[in-house]
């Protein structure tokens, strides 16, 4: 049966490590400021050194990374996890990681921490949450969106969540854009959209993450799903999400057609898909085809253009938890109970 982390409370202490990559110098700024962000609401802010550090695509040594995130998965002195944000090569922390050791406790983040929360809840039965980075929380106010994360990493097993679809989201990315008083600029309206183009309703156990990373790990002692699904939740159907950060859409479609031959939606319920900047056209081969494919070989309902990932802003999808979503006339909504 799955497990989920005691609830974050006001006053107990937040560890931030980079596993994947760093932070430059000139960026440390962010960090200040978001670490200022959280203090303000009464949590204590523990910063690792991998995190002011960045060479070669990752923060440090795949050795100094996973000891330290070691250490905090194993310090009882701290309650959760957020890294500071993605990066790009994760995965070769994977076989370092004492997941026998690891305690229960939520650990938040997207991109290439995805693949950190996908080995971890799959190794271990315990429930990770995707959602936003630490570096995306350093405004006064966070949008109605990405504020949920604060309510998920405070829920405790049994408890329900429901969130529901932004209202608009961000079409562009830039990092010098002051708050005011949001660190996004929600300036394009958000249409969840399903390929049957008729409502849809689903439900499953939620697991995904970032397509790019996480595919990488099918064939690997952190990729097997079905022995996951075995051994954790009772062989319930996997309600699968994901998001495509810099893939072509034939790159997207390869990368959906290994996950079917794989065995990964044996046992599902269906997709959603979140919103990309990516799935460059190829030959006239979009990455709606990609999605009407995966619907054709599979039978199974899919939603695309939901609040996941690198278009903010996100829900927060537990990994593990219980989920229904639906999607009806451009908008989503998704309640997660947190069952074992």
């Amino acid at each position: 049966m799955m497990r989920y982390p005691k609830g974050l409370q006001t006053g107990e202490t937040i560890g931030v490590t980079a596993p994947s990559s760093g932070v430059d110098s000139e960026l440390h700024d962010l960090i200040h400021h978001s670490k200022k962000q959280f203090e303000n609401r009464g949590y204590n802010i523990e910063i690792g050194k991998t995190v002011w550090t960045q060479h070669k695509a990752a923060s440090t040594t795949k050795e100094k990374r996973a000891a330290e995130l070691n250490a905090m998965l194993q310090n009882h002195d701290i309650h959760t996890i957020i890294p500071p944000w993605g990066g790009e090569i994760l995965q070769e922390i994977l076989p370092l990681i004492e997941w026998g050791k690891a305690q229960a406790k939520w650990i938040l983040g997207y991109s290439d921490t995805s693949t950190l929360l996908f080995a971890f809840t799959l190794k271990t039965g315990i429930a990770t949450a995707h959602g936003t980075n630490l570096i995306e929380l350093r405004s006064d106010e966070w949008d109605p969106t990405t504020s949920k994360f604060l309510e998920v990493l405070s829920s405790e097993e049994g408890a329900t969540i429901k969130q529901v679809s932004s209202s608009h989201y961000q079409s562009k990315w830039n990092h010098d854009k002051k708050p005011d008083p949001y660190i996004y600029k929600l300036d394009t309206k958000t249409n969840w959209e399903t390929v049957s183009n008729s409502p849809v309703e689903m439900n499953g156990r939620l697991l995904g993450g970032c397509l790019d990373t996480i595919h990488h790990l099918i064939g690997t002692p952190y990729g097997d799903v079905k022995e996951f699904q075995k051994t954790y939740i009772n062989n319930e159907p996997i309600l699968w999400y994901f998001e495509n950060c810099e893939m072509s859409a034939t790159d997207f479609h390869r990368t959906l057609m290994q996950m079917q031959q794989s065995g990964w939606f044996d046992n599902a319920s269906g997709v959603l898909f979140g919103r990309t900047a990516a799935g460059q056209e190829v030959g006239g081969f979009t990455t709606l085809d990609a999605l009407e494919r995966l619907a054709e070989t599979t039978n199974l309902p899919i939603i695309y253009n939901a609040d996941i990932g690198h278009v903010p802003p996100q829900m927060t999808f537990i990994n593990g938890a219980y989920a229904e979503i639906k999607a009806d006339n451009g908008k989503g909504e998704m309640t997660m109970n947190l069952k074992k």
